[in-house]
């Protein structure tokens, strides 16, 4: 079903448009498309396309696709969003995104969700993702009824971008399952098992019983015991047969045949292929839920030491409280191998990673896992110290580098490795932090200003303008601004026009990125030289901090949820070797109530979803590597951080492997080095 067609009826007065120029016009093939230049000034520039009526009837279709074209000289990354009324960019809508090439044409789609037949109005709080007996209003997908409008649109663009897109399209046909027969909201609860799975489904690798859950050992002996590991890997597992460069006794970079390789120990060319978060223990939240769980585990005496109280919950029903939480997973291994669960755990991680073609111990991951030293690991540092009051982002506020406790912090971060993994030949390197709010070039800076007058950062931002511009009169004619004085631009909270500002505000951003990463690296190295700075898992940037990093990473690290990265380029287009620190796909036919940020239909189209990600990481120049995020799903009913479950594990939080994507694992990482020398 065409749902915008940009023929000779459409009319782009009836529909709204920000930060972009838009004309109907003919594709190359005589097509009708719209040809979008866009610009750079607002966050998110784009297309909002309205449904005549109010509404679009989209309940029979699975997708809603279009076609972009990348008309420009830059790769673009253009999104599409799905709305329902009331939606906000996250709640109420479905997003995602695809990178094109210049001269390059994909095609975008949005998968919808379906409110099953037979809802139940039940109130639950706390997860991402609800039972598909909930209403929809709870969860974090939208009525394809009731689709008022949809959003063609870039994400902070640096720079202008042109493409061109065709027809907006409803597809796919939906089927819908069977209601759950017998359920009602008198016998809902509970509705989490003794291992912490879904009562009301069932669905292959279900743990039934305490005897099926043990029985999976001997099985999963067996074929690790047929299938080792791939037959060409080294110790650390490298290029066995591959070409041998200078050996150092540490990992390293090098440039080899055009393409950026990891170098193992021993000389060998090394692609990490790796997973975060090889951990025993994720948490969930039990207070307030004393009806959700059924034979709960953590009445009983022997699982004492998998309770607690969260540490901290940054988003959701929880947020800023302590609740007492429970480990399903933790209790479900000692369930499963016994009191001595972690020495076992521990093994079996390893001898899984080796068999499943992997070769990387990932960021966040257990240091009793690792300190085995029978495969190659990162660590993961969070620095600490005072932060910027006027700076914003998903995870929190930036840090202020001026204060001397974010260096204090990084050093003392760094200095608590030593005799640990600095100086070990398996740790391969060092991120120092994740997913910071970069925002835009100019953004930090403006935050600096936002602040109180004693913030480190705002005084020397503004010493900086005292030492160019002299008197204050000179910056207000700069800027257009009316300070009466350089003490009386300290106490104002009020940002100046960015254009006005742009210069001394990209030079402030530019300032504190290099004091940053410098800081960081300089911690790293005085107290682990030979291992690598991995850089800070960029998931939001912009060219300026990009082209800092450059400058001190040995390798920067991207968190790419992507449905490929074939075509990624590197912000400003610079020769550096680059890492993704994470990636996932996940399904909603194993008992899940998340699919994570890049959803697929089921496990069979997760795995290939996993291969043509890793191919497409293998075959390109720059990527020495790919971490997926995370061993183990998420819980069922939400991580105590911030509510997050996802089915995104290589295992189940009951120990059992996903087996089409662990086949999909092998089959890559077998003979990956052979693709990524394009043998």
């Amino acid at each position: 079903m065409t749902v915008i067609d940009f023929g000779k009826d459409f009319d782009l007065q009836k529909h709204g448009t920000c930060d972009v120029k838009a004309a109907a016009g003919k594709s190359d093939d005589g097509g009708a498309v719209l040809k979008v230049s866009s610009g750079h000034k607002e966050p998110w520039p784009g297309i909002t396309f309205k449904a005549p009526g109010g509404a679009w009837d989209l309940a029979k279709f699975t997708s809603v696709s279009v076609d972009v074209k990348n008309t420009g000289a830059e790769q673009v990354q253009v999104f599409c969003r799905v709305d329902n009324a009331g939606a906000d960019g996250s709640k109420n809508c479905l997003t995602d995104h695809v990178v094109v090439s210049p001269n390059e044409r994909k095609t975008l789609t949005v998968r919808l969700t379906h409110p099953p037949s037979g809802q139940l109005n039940i109130k639950l709080f706390g997860m991402n993702g609800y039972p598909p007996q909930i209403q929809m209003a709870q969860s974090s997908g939208i009525d394809p009824a009731k689709i008022n409008q949809i959003l063609i649109f870039l994400s902070q663009p640096q720079k202008d971008y042109q493409f061109e897109i065709g027809p907006i399209r409803a597809t796919g046909e939906y089927v819908a399952p069977p209601p759950t027969k017998g359920l009602t909201e008198a016998n809902f609860f509970p509705f989490i098992d003794t291992f912490g799975q879904f009562i009301h489904a069932d669905w292959p690798g279900k743990v039934h019983s305490l005897e099926e859950l043990k029985s999976r050992i001997e099985a999963e002996a067996k074929d690790l015991k047929a299938r080792p590991g791939a037959p060409n890997a080294d110790k650390y597992g490298g290029w066995q047969s591959g070409p041998t460069l200078d050996a150092t006794g540490f990992f390293r970079v090098a440039k080899h045949d055009g393409k950026w390789w990891l170098i193992d120990p021993d000389g060998k060319l090394f692609f990490s292929n790796g997973i975060d978060c090889i951990t025993e223990w994720q948490d969930t939240p039990v207070e307030q839920r004393t009806n959700w769980f059924q034979d709960f585990p953590g009445d009983k005496p022997e699982f004492n030491g998998f309770t607690g109280n969260a540490w901290m919950v940054v988003h959701g029903h929880y947020q800023d409280q302590h609740p007492q939480m429970f480990s399903f997973s933790g209790a479900n291994l000692k369930r499963k191998y016994g009191d001595d669960w972690k020495k076992q755990f521990g093994e079996i991680a390893h001898a899984r990673l080796r068999s499943w073609g992997l070769n990387t111990i990932g960021a966040w991951s257990s240091d009793e896992v690792y300190n085995l030293r029978k495969t190659p690991y990162t660590v993961i540092l969070h620095a600490g110290g005072k932060m910027i009051e006027g700076s914003e982002g998903y995870w929190g506020k930036f840090h202020d580098v001026f204060d001397p406790s974010f260096e204090e912090s990084v050093r003392k971060l760094a200095a608590e490795q030593k005799g640990k993994s600095a100086g070990d030949p398996w740790c391969l390197g060092y991120f120092i932090d994740n997913e910071l709010s970069w925002g835009d070039d100019l953004s930090l800076a403006i935050g600096a200003l936002k602040s109180p007058p004693d913030q480190a950062a705002k005084k020397a931002f503004v010493a900086d303008l005292k030492a160019k511009y002299g008197a204050i009169e000179k910056l207000n004619a700069a800027w257009g601004t009316a300070h009466a004085s350089w003490d009386v631009l300290l106490e104002s909270r009020t940002a100046p026009e960015k254009e006005k500002a742009r210069a001394d505000l990209a030079a402030f951003y530019t300032k504190m990125a290099e004091q940053y990463f410098r800081l960081c690296k300089e911690a790293l190295k005085e107290t682990a030289p030979k291992q690598l700075y991995l850089g800070c898992r960029f998931a939001w940037v912009n060219d300026r901090a990009a082209a800092v990093a450059v400058k001190y990473c040995d390798i920067v690290s991207f968190n790419l949820y992507h449905r490929s990265i074939a075509g990624f380029e590197y912000p400003g287009k610079a020769d550096v070797p680059m890492l993704v620190g994470e990636f996932h796909f996940g399904a909603l036919d194993r008992g899940m109530f998340h699919t994570g940020l890049v959803p697929t239909q089921s496990q069979a189209e997760r795995a290939a979803a996993y291969k043509d990600y890793v191919t497409g990481a293998l075959k390109h120049p720059q990527f020495v590597g790919v971490h997926w995020f995370q061993y183990m799903d998420e819980p069922t009913t939400g991580r105590s951080l911030d509510g997050e479950n996802y089915q995104i594990g290589f295992v189940d939080h009951c120990d059992t492997p996903y087996a089409e994507t662990i086949e999909a694992a092998r089959e890559i990482g077998y003979k990956m080095y052979e693709i990524r020398a394009g043998k």
